[in-house]
C-alpha cells in the first residue's frame, strides 16, 4: 500500500512560494506607472511576438512576467471575462477592479489546491475620464492583490526596480520622459544599457478620442524618445 508523506501545511505552502518566486525571477520586469496622460506598461522583451504588455478591453490594458503560457492563458481568460460582463451588462461595466479580483481568485485556487503553482505575477490597469480614475492593480502567483499608486515593477528585481523608480517618478512626466527614465531603471540593477530594439511599452491613453484607449508604442517611436 502506498502512501504519501506528511507535509505540515506551513511547509508546504512555503515551497510552492520559494518555487513560484524563483520562476518569475529569471525573467525580466515589467514597469507600471501613471504619467500625465494615462498608464505606461514598460518592459525589456527581445521577442516581436510574444508580448508581455496587451490590451484586455477598452480602458484596460494587462502585463505579465514569468512562465509566457500560463499569463498567457490568464490575459485570454481575463478578455472572456470582459467580454462577456460588457456584452451582458454593459462596457461601462467592465472594471479593471472586477478582473484583478477575478484573477486573485484563480490564482489562489491554483496555489492552495494544484500541485504547482503558476509562476506568475501580472498588473491589470485602467483609465477612466480624469487622473483620479486612473487605477493599478498588482497580483501575485498566490492571488494576493493589491491596488499600487504611482508606479510598481514586477519579475526579477523586482524590490529594487520599484525603490529606484519612486525616488525618481512625478506624476507630471510626458509620456517621452517616462519612457526613459522607465528604461534607465530597468536596466539599473545590472548598471546596464538597455536596447531600443529590446524595448516592449504600451500606454492607456486617456486623451484618445476613440472608445479603445490602448495603443502599443511602435519601435521607431520608442526609439526617438531614448535618442
Amino acid at each position: 500500500m502506498s502512501f504519501m508523506p506528511y507535509v505540515a501545511p506551513e511547509q508546504l505552502m512555503k515551497d510552492r512560494s520559494d518555487y513560484a518566486h524563483k520562476g518569475i525571477a529569471r525573467g525580466r520586469s515589467v514597469i507600471g506607472l501613471e504619467f500625465a496622460d494615462g498608464l505606461l506598461f514598460i518592459a525589456e522583451n527581445p521577442s516581436a511576438t510574444l508580448h508581455k504588455i496587451s490590451e484586455i478591453y477598452d480602458r484596460i490594458a494587462f502585463a505579465g512576467v514569468g512562465k509566457y503560457s500560463e499569463f498567457e492563458e490568464l490575459r485570454i481568460a481575463g478578455i472572456r471575462l470582459a467580454d462577456m460582463r460588457g456584452y451582458s451588462y454593459g462596457r461601462e461595466d467592465v472594471k479593471a477592479r472586477d478582473l484583478a479580483n477575478a484573477y486573485s481568485q484563480a490564482l489562489s485556487t491554483i496555489f492552495t489546491q494544484q500541485m504547482k503553482p503558476y509562476e506568475v505575477e501580472i498588473l491589470v490597469g485602467e483609465v477612466d475620464g480624469e487622473q483620479d480614475g486612473t487605477s493599478l492593480y498588482h497580483v501575485l502567483f498566490d492571488g494576493s492583490v493589491s491596488d499600487e499608486q504611482g508606479c510598481v515593477a514586477v519579475g526579477g528585481h523586482a524590490e529594487e526596480l520599484t525603490d529606484s523608480m519612486r525616488q525618481r517618478y512625478d506624476g507630471s512626466w510626458d509620456l517621452a520622459t517616462a519612457v526613459r527614465t522607465s528604461v534607465e531603471v530597468l536596466g539599473s540593477p545590472e548598471s546596464r544599457t538597455v536596447e531600443p530594439s529590446s524595448v516592449e511599452a504600451g500606454v492607456l491613453d486617456r486623451t484618445r478620442e476613440p472608445r479603445r484607449k490602448f495603443r502599443r508604442l511602435a519601435a521607431e517611436e520608442i526609439s526617438g524618445f531614448l535618442a
